[in-house]
């Protein structure tokens, strides 16, 4: 150690003072009679909570006792010597640790306005039904479902993979990079899922414009909700919303229900934009135009003077390493990808599954749809207290048996917090949806398997351990689809069997992966 480990602040020491030899002479004070004891006295907090004499030792040694020092004034061989005293002499006294400001403690109110800014674009449905009209199609579903489920699972897929490269850039701190990723991605992604929605034949006229409008709000809430502008999205579904609400209790005229998905569609676009650097973005395009315009071939051009321009220097690096700061990579964001695609697919079959199946028309469980979207605000919430909790449990615990004992007390108590809201929601959606079908036994326990599937998913997604939540959750809904594709089983049965495996197979995994504590750290 070149240096001493006693910090100084303005104003005084932090660490109480080593006492140094005493000068001798007429004017000075008499040694102490006893400086071994003087010394215990003055470092008795460290050295109670010292759990070895080395841990004294290196305290003494940083602020530059040395064994000549110690041999004269407290009779010691050396530091270690004399540590070793000091161990004996004052009795172990381990503090408490001081309180530290929970890094996963959030506001309910916040994850709330996000499950609740979830579920309210499905009221654009319900006033954009009348526009919708026409005959079944050939699954028997409404006319223009199709077309629109289409958009909307393309929105899922590239929705988790856009946000999360964007979070990735906002993690190292660089927002105009997050701004960039969102300012090419946002546009890619609803002009993916327009493309999608058109290639369904079939469709009313108008399911293809709502299909287009879908996807342009998928994206721009996607950048509102990546950049922390919840509220304004909030705000800009406002319109939407009162239309909805009201056209529940009266008859509203198609221009006007035409002019309220407007309204919100539009001013979600434009607060999207606002947050969006399109200025930097249009200045950096007009210089590489620039740029190219500019470029000569090259045999016009002349070769520079020997010694003349700039002195360019390169740094030496090993094969493996990079130039230039590190990128997030996007394989990275791929496996978020595939868990809404997987998610998202699980959540179609439980709403539609049966429909899907051939079933009649009624038998669409349109509030289990509801009640897990709106759900994934508590679950936010839950996730972070599950976080905290762990965290907590991970300062108390004195064994990994403890920790882990903490641990799934925690993960009980979140688990069957989330699944009460979920089965809540889903009960007041059914009574107050008309004409949907009842909560059966069967039904239920699927609601809430399917329930525990997203939350653990999420759960191993917040630790890292996105590709195996997402090889599950595609992996569940590839073996519902295809049992749907080649008429196997009853359609209820099989969605009870097929959450019921992952919701087994992610509870293992949430077990085996977060039982260390080095997981949490």
């Amino acid at each position: 150690m070149s240096g001493s480990l006693w910090l100084r602040v303005p104003g005084g020491d932090t660490l109480p003072a080593i006492p140094r030899p005493r000068r001798t002479g007429p004017g000075t004070a008499c040694a102490a009679a006893d400086p071994m004891e003087e010394l215990a006295e003055r470092l008795d907090g460290f050295i109670a909570a010292a759990v070895h004499p080395d841990e004294i030792a290196a305290i003494l040694e940083s602020d530059g006792m040395t064994d000549e020092h110690i041999r004269l004034t407290y009779g010691r061989r050396d530091s270690f010597d004399l540590a070793e005293a000091l161990y004996a002499r004052v009795p172990r006294s381990f503090p408490e640790p001081e309180e530290r400001t929970d890094p996963w403690k959030v506001p309910l109110a916040a994850c709330l306005l996000r499950g609740v800014i979830f579920a309210l674009p499905g009221l654009a449905y319900v006033l954009g039904a009348p526009l919708l009209e026409g005959p079944p199609d050939r699954l028997g579903l409404p006319a223009g479902t199709l077309t629109l489920l289409a958009g909307a699972l393309i929105g899922w897929v590239w929705d988790q993979t856009l946000s999360h490269r964007a979070y990735s850039w906002l993690g190292l701190g660089d927002r105009a990079a997050a701004g960039r990723t969102l300012l090419v991605g946002a546009p890619t992604g609803a002009l993916l899922g327009i493309a999608a929605a058109l290639t369904v034949p079939g469709g009313p006229p108008f399911s293809y414009a709502f299909a287009a409008g879908q996807a342009v709000y998928v994206g721009a809430a996607t950048v509102l909700l990546v950049l922390g502008r919840e509220r304004l999205l909030f705000a800009a579904l406002a319109p939407m919303t009162a239309g909805a609400l009201l056209a529940l209790v009266t008859d509203l005229p198609l221009p006007l229900r035409v002019g309220l998905l407007a309204a919100s569609l539009l001013a979600a676009c434009a607060l999207a934009v606002r947050e969006l650097p399109l200025p930097d973005a249009v200045r950096a395009a007009a210089r590489r135009i620039r740029r190219r315009s500019e470029h000569r071939p090259p045999w016009s051009r002349r070769p520079a003077a020997p010694g003349g321009g700039p002195v360019r220097w390169r740094m030496l690096r090993g094969d493996g390493e990079e130039y230039g700061p590190q990128r997030p990579r996007l394989a990275d964001s791929v496996p978020y990808g595939v868990f809404g695609l997987g998610t998202g697919l699980l959540v179609l079959y439980a709403a539609l599954g049966e429909v899907l199946a051939g079933g009649p028309a009624e038998a669409v469980a349109a509030p289990s749809a509801v009640a897990l979207t709106l759900s994934m605000g508590p679950a936010e919430w839950l996730l972070h207290r599950f976080r905290s909790g762990s965290l907590a449990g991970l300062r108390a615990a004195r064994s990994p048996r403890q920790f882990r004992l903490r641990m799934l007390a925690t993960l009980a108590r979140c688990i069957a917090v989330y699944l009460a809201v979920l089965l809540a929601l889903g009960v007041v959606g059914t009574l107050f949806w008309p004409g949907a079908p009842g909560l059966t036994p069967v039904r239920v326990a699927t609601l809430l398997l399917l329930g525990g599937v997203m939350w653990t998913g999420l759960l191993l997604q917040s630790f890292g351990a996105v590709r195996a939540a997402a090889a599950v959750c595609a992996s569940a809904a590839l073996a519902q689809s295809l049992a749907l594709l080649l008429g196997l089983g009853q359609p209820r049965l099989v969605q009870l069997v097929t959450a019921g495996n992952a919701a087994a197979v992610l509870a293992t995994l949430v077990c085996l992966l977060l039982g260390r504590a080095t997981a949490h750290r």
